[in-house]
């Protein structure tokens, strides 16, 4: 036997060797936090789409960007949480140089390194700046303005955000040039905020009162457009040069309002995207680094505006280039590395197989010798083991209906208080909107719904435990901030029932590994134990002590209340005990869960009572008891999209604001819920602002079909299909794809979560949720449909048939356009054949071109049609009435009418002006 054993260890010894083998070492991430001031989408996209693609070239490159919208305090926010989360080096372009110097102080003084990118703080207490020299800029400006003196000149300069250091060092390069002549004649300054908005009143009055002037500078080129536009509305446009700094590339860029006459000038400005991740890794690495790094600036005028449009339309296509050939090696590579791994696997499962065929010929010997004496001993327990498993499997199966029935009904629970803790946010929230102060009972019933859910939950986790569900997710975390958080939250408790409640530690800057999720379930249970069994006037203290001379540190809870027996001491981490001297209402599962908790951690509770009770959990320092998969970064306290929603969550703090209505017509919302409480609640809240169609789930799909709503609200458990099968019917059916479906449902585990994924839900709710939340998530997701329509409808023509993207949309409208071009000379081709074509009805594909593009299926027949037309005339040699003829037209004159409605000018005088 031992010879087995030994052999037998052998083989288990080289696997796990071969395992180990074939794990990869995982590179060092690198974290890099950009805290961006820019609103203005051409500046952003450009800035975002450079540092993107730059740092996509380093795999182990983690960039997050968030956009400050010009709000300073928004900005602060986003630098502090960028030190809180410890990233490895921050990148702030600031809004204003004042407010933001000192929490760039604060991020140097953490050791996070910084990089000022298009705009310095009020100090160099920065590792480096990267930027154009805006002195320069101001100074190009003053050049092109010097180089036309004649006589005299009256200038009028708009500048930028007061505080900016762009806005004061432009003007002072702009001054240092133009102050030297004393022909030139400032007319006047306005003071803007970078929007053209800013500053067209105050422009219309100065050229109103002082006449109009030969030049303008503006700070940048969004000013500077306004500025023509107010010079265009007096009559001036012509006898005004205006010059603006930015110089982008796109539709509303400086580049083509040079071209376009708007501007006589703008000086380019570049982001320095690209740059800014190449020094910061620079940083990183250790590598000397200039403090002021300037980027060089150029001015676009109309001799070199194409010029310039042109290189930059191909620095965007070698961008998008790069970017697909880095999306390509990334597919490769983990296609090298999953075959890597097969191979490794399939050769450790051929030495596995291999040996385990040498031992079973081994042992099939000596089992052989030992069968026999075996036989009579099997035949005699054999009778006696088929009763015992008889009897086994039957408890099993009473156990598990048993606890089947328990989970199911947890479940149910969640519906009812989704309807209580609802109806009570919409009663507070009635009170706050007339002023009134919500009554006692109100928040009574509040409270003790919380209450009732956390229990359900603390059920609903027992069942878990007992089936070995959990997963313990650790990070590092100061133990003391920790338990001072949770220590807050009884504050109230404590001060309301006069209770001396203390948290004392002797090292607050310890650091533990834990998982957040599991231990504030202890605190809490130890917590709400120690508040429902201590008298009023008590004492109830938290003790943090970090064994110097060990690698533990031990937690006390104490409290004077009423005690343990002793006797019962060694019970009370028993699901469903209850003290003998306990009058309280009890679960009797909170001190077995907090016990199961603090053992994932390998850790130990224990428990004492004398004139009062205490528990001590001592946990380890460090990691290494941990598992490598079970310790994480950064994790939120609780997983959000598997945790229960309890509190209050305002809509402003939160969750976008639709500011406007974006179409006329009332959006629908189809709710697919079998509980007709819910299903009222929810027509009758949501109602008012939409029009509502109901289900019970029987006719879901074909409510659906029918009605093509805007918006699907669907439950998991329903008396047909269930929501997930729903959802997926729906989400792969052309008519509806294009839908938005929110999932709502009591079951929170991470399966059911990720089942809903799969489905295709755009959005996972637990029960009970927030309704809230749920509206404003209703509004984000129309809101994303609205953009999504907008982009269909200015850039559906500049797409090639060829061009496969994937989603059903996109795969509809694509077929949609090829049925136009196969039909476009047919001049009988109309929405009925086009419906016929792709086998849905007229209605539905009226209903999915509007939901889509936002327009007619005519009118996009018409479109199609003119935009063909329009291609013909700039490319063939062919007649206007050929060409109206071959692109469906029924005559010349309709042909003539229809493209003059659409471009403004006949066929004919089009062809003239090309």
């Amino acid at each position: 036997m031992r010879t087995q054993r030994n052999f037998f260890i052998s083989v288990i010894s080289l696997f796990i060797l071969l395992f180990s083998c074939a794990k990869q070492t995982e590179k060092e991430e690198v974290r890099i936090g950009f805290s961006q001031a820019m609103l203005n989408d051409e500046w952003r996209q450009s800035m975002n789409s450079a540092m993107e693609v730059q740092a996509s070239l380093y795999p182990n490159v983690t960039l997050s960007i968030s956009n400050a919208n010009y709000n300073v305090q928004r900005q602060i926010a986003q630098l502090k949480e960028f030190i809180s989360d410890s990233v490895d080096i921050i990148i702030v372009s600031p809004i204003q140089s004042k407010p933001i110097t000192p929490i760039v102080e604060e991020a140097m003084n953490a050791g996070i390194p910084v990089l000022v990118v298009d705009r310095k703080t009020d100090n160099q207490k920065y590792t480096a700046y990267v930027g154009a020299d805006n002195i320069e800029v101001g100074r190009n400006a003053g050049k092109i303005i010097v180089s036309n003196v004649q006589d005299s000149l009256r200038v009028i300069e708009i500048r930028g955000l007061a505080g900016s250091s762009p806005a004061e060092e432009r003007s002072l390069g702009f001054h240092q040039i133009l102050d030297k002549f004393p022909k030139i004649k400032f007319a006047g300054t306005i003071e803007g905020d970078w929007e053209k908005e800013s500053i067209t009143e105050r422009l219309r009055e100065l050229l109103s009162r002082t006449g109009t002037v030969d030049y303008i500078f503006a700070h940048n080129d969004r000013m500077a457009k306004g500025a023509w536009e107010v010079a265009r509305n007096l009559g001036m446009e012509g006898q005004i040069k205006i010059i603006g700094v930015d110089g982008l590339n796109g539709p509303n860029g400086g580049i083509q309002l040079v071209k376009d006459g708007v501007l006589n000038a703008t000086i380019l400005y570049p982001t320095g995207g690209a740059e800014a991740i190449k020094i910061a890794l620079k940083i990183l690495n250790a590598e000397v680094v200039p403090t002021n790094n300037i980027l060089s600036t150029t001015v676009i005028d109309q001799f070199n505006a194409d010029i310039m449009q042109n290189q930059f339309s191909r620095i965007n296509e070698q961008q998008g280039l790069i970017e697909s050939q880095i999306s390509a090696i990334k597919r490769q590579e983990q296609l090298y590395y999953s075959q890597n791994n097969i191979l490794k696997i399939i050769i450790i499962f051929s030495v596995i197989i291999f040996g385990l065929a040498v031992y079973s010929i081994y042992s099939k010997i000596a089992i052989s010798k030992k069968n026999r004496q075996l036989e009579l001993i099997n035949k005699k327990i054999t009778v006696q083991r088929n009763q015992i498993e008889k009897i086994a499997n039957e408890v099993k199966e009473s156990n598990e209906a048993k606890l089947n029935f328990f989970t199911g009904l947890s479940h149910e629970f969640k519906t009812p208080i989704t309807l209580i803790m609802s109806s009570i946010e919409s009663l507070r929230e009635w009170d706050k909107q007339r002023g009134y102060k919500t009554g006692f009972e109100v928040e009574l019933i509040q409270n003790n719904s919380n209450r009732l859910l956390r229990l359900i939950n603390n059920l609903l986790d027992f069942r878990k435990v007992e089936d070995q569900n959990f997963n313990v997710r650790a990070s590092e975390t100061n133990i003391f901030r920790f338990s001072n958080n949770i220590f807050k939250e009884f504050m109230g408790e404590a001060k309301k029932r006069g209770i001396k409640f203390n948290i004392t530690t002797n090292n607050e800057d310890l650091d533990l590994f834990i998982d957040r999720n599991l231990m504030d379930k202890v605190y809490f249970n130890l917590l709400s134990n120690a508040f429902k069994f201590t008298p009023d006037n008590g004492r109830i203290d938290i003790e943090i002590n970090d064994n110097l001379d060990k690698s533990t540190v031990d937690i006390h809870f104490k409290d004077n209340g009423i005690g343990i027996p002793e006797n019962e001491l060694k019970n009370v981490f028993t699901p469903f005990f209850k003290g003998s001297n306990n009058r309280k209402n009890s679960s009797g599962v909170g001190l077995h869960l907090s016990k199961q908790f603090v053992e994932l951690h390998l850790g130990k509770i224990e428990v004492k009572s004398y004139h009062g009770t205490e528990f001590i959990i001592t946990l380890f320092k460090g990691n290494t008891h941990f598992n490598e998969d079970q310790i994480v970064i950064d994790p939120d306290l609780a997983d959000t999209t598997l945790s229960d929603f309890s509190g209050d969550i305002t809509s402003d703090d939160n969750f976008l604001e639709l500011g406007t209505k974006i179409r006329e017509d009332s959006y629908s919302i189809l709710l697919i819920e079998d509980n007709r409480d819910l299903s009222f609640f929810l027509k009758n809240k949501l109602g008012v602002e939409y029009d509502m169609i109901l289900s019970d789930g029987t006719d879901g799909i074909e409510l659906a079909f029918e009605n093509i709503p805007d918006v699907i609200i669907c439950d998991i458990n329903l008396p047909d299909k269930n929501g997930f099968e729903i959802c997926e019917i729906l989400k792969n059916d052309l008519r509806t794809s294009h839908i938005p479906v929110i999932i709502l449902t009591a079951l929170g585990n991470r399966d059911s979560f990720l089942q809903g994924l799969k489905s295709g839900a755009d959005l996972y709710l637990t029960k009970p949720f927030s309704y809230s939340i749920l509206t404003q998530s209703i509004k984000s997701l129309l809101y994303n449909r609205e953009k999504l329509r907008y982009y269909y409808t200015n850039n559906i023509h500049k797409i090639e048939q060829g061009q496969a993207f994937g989603s059903p949309e996109q795969l509809f409208v694509r077929e949609l356009n090829q049925q136009i071009k196969v039909n476009l000379d047919n001049a009988n081709f109309s929405v009925e054949n086009l419906a016929e074509a792709l086998n849905i009805s007229r209605v539905q594909l009226y209903r999915k071109v509007k939901a889509i593009i936002g327009i007619s299926v005519s009118d996009y027949i018409s479109n199609y049609r003119l935009e063909n037309a329009k291609t013909m005339i700039e490319n063939t040699d062919l007649s206007m009435s050929e060409i109206g003829y071959s692109t469906g037209f029924s005559s010349p004159n309709y042909f003539s009418t229809a493209f003059k409605s659409k471009y403004g000018v006949t066929p004919g005088a089009y062809k003239k002006s090309l």
